[in-house]
């Protein structure tokens, strides 16, 4: 997490001052659930919210403090009785560590997926508004990065756009996967606390009780929720690489916005370099760099091991700060993106009609000419168009054997660009509804 790839407000949710705020509200919650049930006095609990619930918490105090106990919670727990008095040995009855660290972390991941979510909806905006303005715009598809057939550019957008609406329905789904609350004491059997305390934590904090914990949330939630990002992640990159492909100078279809006074090299003054989308693939690594401790927390020892600890301490704050970076740099490229219909007509038209190869080998299927026939009369009149030799659809006129099957009003017809695109309104639909 360093500054130049983070934005203030995901920061704010893994800054120390919110965690042990998160942590007060977990233990203050229990209080409240346990002076309820009669095991602490109210008063107790009252007093607690009272003299902590405003409280800047001395983050160096703390740190002082673990230095000494080289335990983190009751370093907390220690700073949180010289605010509160002699009503703190009530806080943490019945309780473990990983009660609070928990479910803060679930805390904030959830925060941080509101975070994303929010993120995706302006990525998918500009996908949208952006493939409803090129909708219509040719362009050539590639397979294996060799001119195929026609395609358009929104419809490049609409692919992303569905792809990153998938995206948000796998975030939903893995928040409410990891937003679950353990307080269930030592091993996870509530024998010191309790169960009706979690079940009133959870609520307080907006999540759903753990249904059984071993001391610990199990991990395999938070692999989903980290394997979901690295996904997304993917998703990210994939647009950015169509991106850096367009921008090459042979290609030139589409460019990242340049501002005025912006440099591209310091030595060449004439370069417009892709720098955002090559930045979005180095962030995608990154997030996708977390997947794997994520599926290897998952195996921890009977009922738990700090082996995850360490690991969830940098890829928590460090995989959702660098993705919604990403993301909102995602969505300010594509709404920016200089698009030039000019070359790609140019691009399309470059290959001397080859990209209507296939119309006509299945024109000369359907006239009775054999697959294997027709395949070689096409690419034979093909090849030397690849090599800069001739007109397709000139040389396929002069075809003798071409001729037997179809007139050259019927070629003519099997050039026609507007066939390549009779489905783009259906394809639309598919991916934005009827709207």
């Amino acid at each position: 997490m360093i500054p130049r790839y983070t934005r203030p407000e995901m920061a704010s949710i893994w800054e120390p001052q919110t965690r042990f705020k998160i942590w007060f509200e977990i233990e203050a919650h229990a209080a409240d659930a346990l002076a309820e049930l009669g095991t602490i006095p109210k008063e107790a609990a009252k007093t607690v919210w009272a003299k902590a619930k405003d409280a800047v918490f001395d983050v160096a105090r703390i740190d002082e403090i673990e230095r000494e106990t080289k335990h983190d919670v009751i370093a907390f727990l220690t700073h949180l009785a010289e605010i509160v008095g002699p009503e703190a040995r009530f806080v943490h009855q019945g309780m473990t560590s990983s009660d609070v660290l928990d479910t803060c972390l679930n805390v904030q991941l959830t925060r941080a997926a509101d975070l994303l979510l929010a993120d995706l909806d302006k990525v998918l905006a500009a996908l949208k508004k952006r493939a409803f303005e090129h909708k219509m715009t040719p362009t050539i598809g590639r397979s294996h990065g060799i001119h195929a057939e026609p395609v358009t550019f929104g419809l490049k957008l609409a692919y992303a756009y569905a792809e990153f609406t998938r995206a948000k329905e796998r975030l939903i789904a893995a928040r409410k996967e990891v937003a679950t609350c353990a307080i269930s004491g030592a091993v996870g059997t509530f024998a010191q606390i309790d169960p009706r305390v979690e079940e009133h934590v959870a609520k307080a904090m907006g999540l759903v009780p753990e249904p059984i914990s071993t001391q610990v949330i199990p991990r395999d939630r938070h692999a989903m929720y980290f394997s979901t990002l690295g996904v997304i992640a993917s998703s990210v990159e994939r647009i950015a690489v169509e991106i850096r492909h367009m921008q090459r100078t042979e290609v030139l279809e589409a460019e990242e916005f340049f501002s005025e006074g912006q440099k591209g090299s310091s030595a060449m003054p004439h370069k417009r370099n892709p720098v955002l989308s090559e930045n979005l693939t180095g962030l995608s690594r990154m997030v996708r760099a977390y997947v794997t401790p994520a599926l290897e927390n998952v195996v921890l020892w009977h009922e738990r091991d700090i082996s995850h600890s360490s690991a969830e301490r940098m890829m928590g704050p460090d995989a959702t700060v660098t993705l919604d970076f990403a993301l909102v740099r995602l969505a300010g490229l594509i709404d920016k993106l200089l698009v030039y219909p000019a070359n790609m007509q140019k691009n399309l038209d470059r290959l001397g009609g080859l990209v209507h190869s296939q119309r006509v080998l299945l024109a000369l299927t359907q006239k009775g000419a054999s697959r294997e026939d027709s395949y070689k009369l096409v690419q034979r009149n093909a090849m030397p168009v690849w090599r800069g030799e001739g007109d397709f659809l000139q040389l396929l006129k002069k075809d003798a054997e071409v001729r037997k099957y179809l007139s050259d009003a019927e070629l003519d017809e099997l050039f026609d660009l507007g066939y390549h695109l009779k489905h783009v309104d259906t394809i639309f639909r598919r991916v934005f509804g009827e709207s």
